[in-house]
C-alpha cells in the first residue's frame, strides 16, 4: 500500500482523548465520577429557538440552500454583528458553516498556502495548532504565562512574525484561560498585524460570556484596514446553547467570503437547513435567555475560583469570560501521589479522575504545560462536589 497523505499523517489526536475515555468507562461502569471538561453551556436551548427548528420541519424547510448559508440566517447574523459591536457586513461578507470550529478551519484553508506560518496566541484551543497542520502551514506559538495574565503583547507578536507569517489566530474571550484582552492591548496588536500585512482568524464564540462589566471589543472594530483584513469567526452555539445545532459563521471582505462559500460548496456544503431557520431566529429574537445564562456562569465562577484558592497547593487566577478555570497544580510537579510520581498535568488528571473521580482537561497540549483546566458549565452542587473531592483527593495522597 502508499502510505497516506503526510499531511494527514501529521495531525495529533488530542491529548484529553485517554481522560475522556476514562471518564466514560467509569461512567458506564455506575462510578459517581464527577466530569468538568465540558466545553458547552449545560443550559437547554432556549424553547423559542427549539421551536423555531420544529417549525422548519414542519413547513418542510428541509431541503439544500446556498452553500454559504440562508441570506435570511446571513443577514440575521449581519444584524446582530451591528447591534452588538458596530460592525457593519453585508450579506454577502456573511459565510455560514457548521459551527465556528468548522468556520475556523474554512479560514485556514482559505488563507494558508504549504509552508505558510501561522502565530497563535497560546495558552490556545488545542485544534487551533492541528487545524494549521491540516492546511498545509506550519503553526508558531506565543505564548504567555499566568502572570501575564495568559495574554501575549504585541511586542511577542512582533517578534514572532517572518517573511513567511501569513495569519495571526487570536480567541479572545479565550477557551482555555477565560481571559478578556483589553482595547489597548488589542489596538497594539492590530498596529503590528497591519504593519507587518498579516491577516488575523478572530475567534469571537465566547463574546456574550464575558464578566464583571468588563468591555468586550471586537478586534475587526478597530479600524477599516483591521477589519479588512480580519476574518471574524462567531456562532450560535456557546451564547444561544446550541452546540449540537452546529452553526458558525465568518464575517470578512467580500472576496474572502467569496472563497471561503466556493470552498464550502466543494466539501460539506451548507449546515443542515433546520438548524440554520433556529440559528435565525437566536440571533434576532429576545437576548433574556442568553442574559441569565451569562448571570449563572458568573456567579458559579466566582464560587469555583474563591473556593478553589483556599485549597492548599492548587490556585487559580479569576477568568474574565467563557466558562473555564485554569487550576495551577506546578506544587505537585515531582511529588508522589498515591505511588505515582507527578511529572506533568496530565499525571495529575488522570490519578485525580482514579482516586478522586472526577475528570477535569490537563492544559499541556493547549500550551499551558502544569494547569488543569475546569468548566464550570455545570450546577453549583457538581461544582462543590468536584472541589470537596479535590481537598480528599490532596489530603490523601
Amino acid at each position: 500500500m502508499k502510505p497516506i497523505s503526510k499531511i494527514a499523517a501529521g495531525v495529533q489526536a488530542s491529548t484529553t482523548l485517554a481522560i475522556d475515555s476514562l471518564f466514560k468507562q467509569m461512567k458506564a461502569e455506575g462510578k459517581d465520577v464527577v466530569g468538568f471538561g465540558a466545553g458547552e453551556p449545560d443550559f437547554p436551548t432556549p424553547e423559542h429557538i427549539k421551536q423555531a427548528g420544529i417549525d422548519a420541519i414542519e413547513n418542510n424547510f428541509t431541503k439544500y440552500t446556498p452553500a454559504a448559508g440562508l441570506m435570511q440566517l446571513r443577514e440575521a447574523a449581519s444584524y446582530r454583528l451591528k447591534a452588538d459591536f458596530g460592525l457593519e457586513y453585508a450579506p454577502n461578507q456573511i459565510v455560514v458553516a457548521s459551527g465556528a470550529k468548522h468556520s475556523v478551519y474554512v479560514a485556514l484553508m482559505t488563507l494558508c498556502d504549504p509552508g505558510d506560518e501561522v502565530v497563535i496566541a497560546a495558552p490556545y484551543w488545542v485544534s487551533y495548532s492541528e487545524m494549521v497542520k491540516q492546511a498545509g502551514a506550519v503553526p508558531v506559538i506565543v505564548a504567555a504565562g499566568e502572570a501575564e495574565d495568559f495574554k501575549i503583547t504585541a511586542a511577542q507578536l512582533d517578534a514572532a512574525i517572518t517573511d513567511r507569517t501569513k495569519v495571526f489566530m487570536l480567541n479572545s474571550p479565550c477557551n482555555p484561560t477565560g481571559m478578556v484582552y483589553t482595547r489597548a492591548e488589542l489596538e497594539a496588536i492590530a498596529e503590528v498585524c497591519c504593519r507587518r500585512n498579516v491577516y488575523v482568524i478572530a475567534d469571537e464564540i465566547y463574546c456574550n460570556l464575558v464578566y464583571d462589566d468588563i468591555e468586550f471589543v471586537s478586534f475587526a472594530s478597530l479600524g477599516e484596514e483591521v477589519k479588512e483584513r480580519t476574518i471574524l469567526v462567531n456562532g450560535v452555539s456557546k451564547s444561544y446553547a446550541m452546540t449540537g445545532w452546529r452553526i458558525g459563521y465568518t464575517a470578512s471582505n467580500p472576496e474572502l467570503a467569496r472563497v471561503m462559500g466556493n470552498y464550502l460548496s466543494h466539501s460539506t456544503s451548507a449546515p443542515s437547513t433546520i438548524s440554520q431557520h433556529a440559528a435565525i431566529v437566536a440571533l434576532r429574537g429576545p437576548q433574556e435567555d442568553m442574559q441569565a445564562m451569562k448571570r449563572a456562569f458568573e456567579k458559579r465562577r466566582d464560587h469555583l475560583v474563591g473556593r478553589m484558592n483556599r485549597i492548599e497547593g492548587v490556585s487559580c487566577i479569576k477568568p474574565q469570560g467563557a466558562f473555564y478555570v485554569m487550576m495551577n497544580m506546578k506544587s505537585f510537579i515531582g511529588k508522589s501521589m498515591y505511588g505515582k510520581t507527578i511529572g506533568s498535568a496530565e499525571d495529575f488528571a488522570h490519578l485525580f479522575l482514579e482516586k478522586g473521580l472526577v475528570a477535569t482537561v490537563p492544559c499541556t497540549a493547549f500550551a499551558a504545560p502544569g494547569f488543569v483546566r475546569w468548566s464550570y458549565a455545570t450546577s453549583l452542587a457538581e461544582i462543590d462536589k468536584g472541589l470537596d473531592r479535590l481537598e480528599q483527593f490532596i489530603q490523601n495522597a
